[in-house]
């Protein structure tokens, strides 16, 4: 099942929506108290298209999905700067009898 984004005529596959789990001592502690999950995902993916993804590979209820864009820092390398990327970051809350398991 692809996923299209209005943005653009781009097609994703939900595998290809989420990069990877975000799972960080703040992502856990979410993750127990509010039911909320953090993914990496690809920067043209909407919030449908993450919630469509995270109901279709995990199998469970999305409530609301919330967005940010992260933008690259500066960092040094000997005597070269340079940027890293930037990234998109899905924040994902689920219907409360619902869980995914990370570990």
């Amino acid at each position: 099942m692809a996923i299209t984004t209005n943005n653009s005529k781009l097609t994703l596959d939900p595998h290809q929506v989420l990069v990877r789990p975000l799972v960080t001592e703040k992502g856990v502690e979410r993750s127990t108290e509010n039911n909320q999950y953090a993914f990496e995902v690809s920067p043209q993916a909407t919030k449908e298209d993450v919630k469509r993804a995270v109901e279709t590979l995990f199998e469970v209820k999305v409530a609301k999905v919330n967005t940010q864009t992260r933008k690259g820092k500066t960092r040094r390398y000997r005597f070269r700067t340079g940027m890293t990327k930037a990234w998109k970051k899905a924040l994902v809350t689920l219907d409360p009898e619902h869980r995914i398991d990370f570990f």
